[in-house]
Protein backbone atom coordinates (compact mmCIF):
# COMPACT_ATOMS: atom_id res chain seq x y z
CA UNK A 1 0.00 0.00 0.00
CA UNK A 2 2.75 2.09 0.81
CA UNK A 3 4.45 1.92 -2.84
CA UNK A 4 1.66 2.49 -4.56
CA UNK A 5 0.91 5.66 -2.31
CA UNK A 6 4.58 6.71 -3.45
CA UNK A 7 3.75 5.54 -6.54
CA UNK A 8 1.28 8.55 -7.03
CA UNK A 9 3.15 10.95 -4.71
CA UNK A 10 5.94 10.32 -7.71
CA UNK A 11 3.70 10.87 -10.47
CA UNK A 12 1.92 13.89 -8.94
CA UNK A 13 5.01 15.76 -8.46
CA UNK A 14 6.16 14.48 -12.42
CA UNK A 15 3.06 15.85 -13.59
CA UNK A 16 3.98 18.82 -11.32
CA UNK A 17 7.70 19.26 -13.14
CA UNK A 18 6.29 18.28 -16.60
CA UNK A 19 3.85 21.22 -15.86
CA UNK A 20 6.09 23.75 -15.18
CA UNK A 21 8.64 22.39 -17.64
CA UNK A 22 5.90 23.60 -20.04
CA UNK A 23 4.76 27.26 -19.37
CA UNK A 24 8.07 27.71 -17.99
CA UNK A 25 9.29 28.15 -22.00
CA UNK A 26 10.01 31.44 -22.41
CA UNK A 27 8.93 33.14 -26.00
CA UNK A 28 11.67 34.70 -28.29
CA UNK A 29 11.19 38.55 -27.76
CA UNK A 30 10.71 40.71 -30.73
CA UNK A 31 14.68 41.43 -30.81
CA UNK A 32 15.49 37.70 -30.94
CA UNK A 33 13.49 36.84 -34.06
CA UNK A 34 14.88 39.83 -35.43
CA UNK A 35 17.93 38.11 -34.36
CA UNK A 36 17.62 35.16 -35.92
CA UNK A 37 16.52 36.38 -39.41
CA UNK A 38 12.96 34.18 -39.13
CA UNK A 39 9.58 34.60 -38.26
CA UNK A 40 7.69 31.41 -37.56
CA UNK A 41 4.01 31.69 -38.42
CA UNK A 42 1.84 28.96 -38.10
CA UNK A 43 -0.88 28.52 -40.17
CA UNK A 44 -3.71 26.11 -41.18
CA UNK A 45 -3.89 24.50 -44.50
CA UNK A 46 -7.14 22.95 -43.89
CA UNK A 47 -9.21 26.59 -44.24
CA UNK A 48 -9.78 27.90 -47.35
CA UNK A 49 -9.16 30.58 -48.54
CA UNK A 50 -7.09 31.27 -45.04
CA UNK A 51 -5.00 28.77 -45.61
CA UNK A 52 -4.58 25.73 -48.43
CA UNK A 53 -2.03 23.13 -50.04
CA UNK A 54 -1.34 24.82 -53.92
CA UNK A 55 -0.35 22.25 -56.09
CA UNK A 56 3.87 22.28 -55.02
CA UNK A 57 2.42 21.36 -51.55
CA UNK A 58 2.99 24.78 -50.21
CA UNK A 59 0.70 26.26 -47.98
CA UNK A 60 -0.69 29.58 -49.05
CA UNK A 61 -3.92 31.93 -49.06
CA UNK A 62 -4.52 35.09 -47.26
CA UNK A 63 -2.59 34.10 -44.00
CA UNK A 64 0.47 33.06 -45.65
CA UNK A 65 0.39 36.31 -47.96
CA UNK A 66 -0.45 38.67 -44.67
CA UNK A 67 2.33 36.66 -42.99
CA UNK A 68 4.69 37.03 -45.37
CA UNK A 69 3.60 41.36 -45.55
CA UNK A 70 4.69 40.92 -41.85
CA UNK A 71 7.99 39.66 -42.21
CA UNK A 72 8.84 42.05 -44.69
CA UNK A 73 8.09 44.99 -42.63
CA UNK A 74 10.14 42.82 -40.01
CA UNK A 75 13.05 42.20 -41.88
CA UNK A 76 13.45 38.83 -41.94
CA UNK A 77 12.26 35.90 -43.88
CA UNK A 78 9.27 33.78 -42.69
CA UNK A 79 9.19 30.33 -41.79
CA UNK A 80 5.32 28.79 -42.42
CA UNK A 81 4.52 26.22 -39.56
CA UNK A 82 1.45 23.89 -40.44
CA UNK A 83 -0.83 23.90 -37.20
CA UNK A 84 -4.16 22.39 -36.72
CA UNK A 85 -7.25 24.05 -34.84
CA UNK A 86 -6.30 21.33 -31.34
CA UNK A 87 -2.14 21.86 -31.66
CA UNK A 88 -2.27 25.83 -32.73
CA UNK A 89 -2.52 27.43 -29.20
CA UNK A 90 0.20 24.47 -27.57
CA UNK A 91 2.67 25.70 -30.52
CA UNK A 92 2.11 29.15 -29.57
CA UNK A 93 2.54 28.15 -25.65
CA UNK A 94 5.45 25.97 -26.08
CA UNK A 95 7.24 29.02 -28.30
CA UNK A 96 7.22 26.46 -31.59
CA UNK A 97 5.64 29.60 -33.49
CA UNK A 98 5.83 33.55 -32.58
CA UNK A 99 2.30 33.67 -33.75
CA UNK A 100 -0.42 31.91 -35.01
CA UNK A 101 -3.55 32.54 -37.45
CA UNK A 102 -5.89 30.03 -38.77
CA UNK A 103 -9.28 32.18 -37.70
CA UNK A 104 -7.96 32.84 -34.43
CA UNK A 105 -10.65 34.42 -32.66
CA UNK A 106 -10.24 36.10 -29.68
CA UNK A 107 -12.45 34.89 -26.94
CA UNK A 108 -11.81 35.45 -22.74
CA UNK A 109 -10.80 31.26 -22.31
CA UNK A 110 -8.66 31.18 -24.68
CA UNK A 111 -7.12 34.35 -23.14
CA UNK A 112 -6.47 32.45 -20.11
CA UNK A 113 -3.28 31.05 -22.46
CA UNK A 114 -2.20 33.29 -24.86
CA UNK A 115 -2.61 37.00 -25.81
CA UNK A 116 -4.32 38.41 -28.45
CA UNK A 117 -3.05 41.20 -31.04
CA UNK A 118 -5.42 43.93 -32.43
CA UNK A 119 -7.79 42.24 -34.86
CA UNK A 120 -6.96 41.27 -38.34
CA UNK A 121 -9.93 40.48 -40.20
CA UNK A 122 -13.80 39.60 -38.73
CA UNK A 123 -15.82 37.08 -39.76
CA UNK A 124 -19.30 36.92 -39.61
CA UNK A 125 -22.02 34.49 -38.88
CA UNK A 126 -25.14 35.35 -40.22
CA UNK A 127 -28.19 33.99 -42.01
CA UNK A 128 -27.67 33.05 -46.02
CA UNK A 129 -31.05 33.00 -48.32
CA UNK A 130 -32.30 34.44 -51.51
CA UNK A 131 -34.06 37.56 -52.39
CA UNK A 132 -37.59 35.42 -53.17
CA UNK A 133 -37.70 35.14 -49.25
CA UNK A 134 -39.19 38.25 -46.58
CA UNK A 135 -36.75 38.14 -43.68
CA UNK A 136 -34.71 40.84 -42.53
CA UNK A 137 -33.37 40.25 -39.36
CA UNK A 138 -32.13 36.96 -38.04
CA UNK A 139 -35.05 36.56 -35.78
CA UNK A 140 -37.86 36.73 -38.31
CA UNK A 141 -36.50 33.05 -39.15
CA UNK A 142 -38.35 31.46 -36.67
CA UNK A 143 -41.19 30.34 -37.85
CA UNK A 144 -42.33 26.44 -38.76
CA UNK A 145 -42.63 26.92 -42.30
CA UNK A 146 -38.93 28.08 -42.85
CA UNK A 147 -36.50 25.41 -43.01
CA UNK A 148 -32.24 25.84 -42.88
CA UNK A 149 -30.51 23.24 -44.51
CA UNK A 150 -27.25 22.89 -42.58
CA UNK A 151 -24.35 20.78 -42.45
CA UNK A 152 -24.26 17.94 -40.12
CA UNK A 153 -22.12 18.81 -36.75
CA UNK A 154 -21.52 22.99 -37.03
CA UNK A 155 -22.56 25.14 -34.55
CA UNK A 156 -25.19 26.49 -36.07
CA UNK A 157 -27.47 23.44 -35.28
CA UNK A 158 -27.46 23.99 -31.56
CA UNK A 159 -28.00 27.81 -32.34
CA UNK A 160 -30.73 26.63 -34.04
CA UNK A 161 -32.42 24.24 -31.92
CA UNK A 162 -31.71 27.28 -28.95
CA UNK A 163 -32.23 30.61 -30.41
CA UNK A 164 -35.76 29.48 -33.41
CA UNK A 165 -36.80 26.66 -32.31
CA UNK A 166 -40.09 26.39 -34.74
CA UNK A 167 -37.80 25.95 -37.69
CA UNK A 168 -37.16 22.93 -39.21
CA UNK A 169 -33.69 21.85 -39.89
CA UNK A 170 -32.19 19.67 -42.95
CA UNK A 171 -29.18 18.05 -42.50
CA UNK A 172 -26.35 17.19 -45.08
CA UNK A 173 -23.00 16.10 -45.31
CA UNK A 174 -21.39 19.02 -47.06
CA UNK A 175 -21.18 22.91 -47.71
CA UNK A 176 -21.98 22.29 -51.74
CA UNK A 177 -24.38 19.68 -51.55
CA UNK A 178 -25.98 22.40 -48.82
CA UNK A 179 -25.68 25.58 -50.72
CA UNK A 180 -27.31 23.95 -53.72
CA UNK A 181 -30.56 22.88 -51.54
CA UNK A 182 -30.51 26.34 -51.04
CA UNK A 183 -30.25 27.31 -54.46
CA UNK A 184 -33.06 24.94 -55.83
CA UNK A 185 -35.50 26.01 -53.42
CA UNK A 186 -35.59 22.84 -51.33
CA UNK A 187 -34.66 24.70 -48.18
CA UNK A 188 -35.17 28.68 -46.94
CA UNK A 189 -31.93 29.80 -45.58
CA UNK A 190 -28.61 28.53 -43.70
CA UNK A 191 -26.82 29.98 -41.03
CA UNK A 192 -22.91 29.56 -41.42
CA UNK A 193 -19.92 31.69 -41.29
CA UNK A 194 -20.60 33.51 -44.51
CA UNK A 195 -17.09 34.66 -45.50
CA UNK A 196 -16.83 30.81 -46.50
CA UNK A 197 -19.93 30.79 -48.53
CA UNK A 198 -18.66 32.74 -51.63
CA UNK A 199 -17.09 30.32 -53.67
CA UNK A 200 -20.07 27.73 -52.97
CA UNK A 201 -22.54 30.46 -53.73
CA UNK A 202 -20.65 31.54 -57.31
CA UNK A 203 -21.53 27.85 -58.32
CA UNK A 204 -25.27 29.04 -58.80
CA UNK A 205 -24.74 32.28 -60.29
CA UNK A 206 -28.35 32.39 -61.54
CA UNK A 207 -29.30 32.30 -58.04
CA UNK A 208 -30.06 35.48 -56.18
CA UNK A 209 -28.36 35.55 -53.32
CA UNK A 210 -29.30 37.87 -50.49
CA UNK A 211 -27.92 37.97 -46.85
CA UNK A 212 -29.30 39.23 -44.30
CA UNK A 213 -28.07 42.47 -42.95
CA UNK A 214 -27.96 41.67 -39.53
CA UNK A 215 -25.76 39.55 -38.50
CA UNK A 216 -26.45 36.88 -35.89
CA UNK A 217 -22.50 37.58 -34.33
CA UNK A 218 -19.45 39.34 -35.49
CA UNK A 219 -16.01 37.64 -34.46
CA UNK A 220 -12.68 39.07 -34.39
CA UNK A 221 -9.42 37.43 -35.65
CA UNK A 222 -6.09 38.20 -34.41
CA UNK A 223 -2.91 36.58 -34.10
CA UNK A 224 -2.16 34.71 -31.27
CA UNK A 225 1.17 35.24 -29.40
CA UNK A 226 2.70 34.19 -26.51
CA UNK A 227 1.43 35.09 -23.24
CA UNK A 228 3.41 38.45 -21.82
CA UNK A 229 5.17 38.58 -24.84
CA UNK A 230 4.57 42.01 -24.99
CA UNK A 231 7.60 43.04 -27.06
CA UNK A 232 6.53 41.32 -30.24
CA UNK A 233 2.94 41.63 -29.67
CA UNK A 234 3.23 45.45 -29.12
CA UNK A 235 5.15 45.64 -33.12
CA UNK A 236 2.74 43.44 -34.26
CA UNK A 237 -0.35 45.85 -32.91
CA UNK A 238 1.95 48.43 -34.89
CA UNK A 239 1.89 46.86 -37.89
CA UNK A 240 -1.51 45.74 -38.18
CA UNK A 241 -2.73 49.05 -38.20
CA UNK A 242 -0.58 50.56 -40.53
CA UNK A 243 -1.67 47.29 -43.21
CA UNK A 244 -5.08 48.22 -42.12
CA UNK A 245 -4.75 51.74 -42.79
CA UNK A 246 -3.10 51.22 -46.03
CA UNK A 247 -5.16 48.98 -47.02
CA UNK A 248 -2.94 46.24 -47.41
CA UNK A 249 -5.20 44.00 -45.57
CA UNK A 250 -8.32 44.50 -47.66
CA UNK A 251 -6.59 43.76 -50.71
CA UNK A 252 -5.26 40.51 -49.71
CA UNK A 253 -8.33 39.81 -48.29
CA UNK A 254 -10.56 40.65 -51.93
CA UNK A 255 -7.90 38.65 -53.70
CA UNK A 256 -8.58 35.29 -51.63
CA UNK A 257 -12.06 35.48 -50.68
CA UNK A 258 -13.59 37.32 -54.07
CA UNK A 259 -14.85 40.51 -52.36
CA UNK A 260 -14.77 42.86 -49.35
CA UNK A 261 -14.71 41.77 -45.65
CA UNK A 262 -18.47 41.38 -45.01
CA UNK A 263 -17.66 43.39 -41.70
CA UNK A 264 -14.34 45.96 -42.02
CA UNK A 265 -12.31 46.00 -38.96
CA UNK A 266 -12.40 49.79 -37.67
CA UNK A 267 -9.20 51.22 -37.11
CA UNK A 268 -9.37 55.08 -35.40
CA UNK A 269 -6.67 57.62 -35.21
CA UNK A 270 -6.11 56.83 -31.23
CA UNK A 271 -4.58 53.85 -31.87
Amino acid sequence: MEKIRDKKVLAFFLAIFLLAGVTGVQARSLDQVISSGVIRVGINPAMPPLGIFNEKNEIVGFDAEFADEVAKKLGVKLEIVKVGSPDRIPFVATDKIDFVMGAMTRTSERAKTIDFTVPVHTEILGVLTTQAKPYKHWKDTNRADLTFVQVRGTTAIPFIEKNLPKAKVMLLDNYPDAVRALAQGRADAMIEVLDFMKKHMDTHKQTKWKILETPISVYYCCLGVSKGNYSLKDWLNVTIFELHRDGIIDGIWEKWFQGPMLHKVKWSDWF
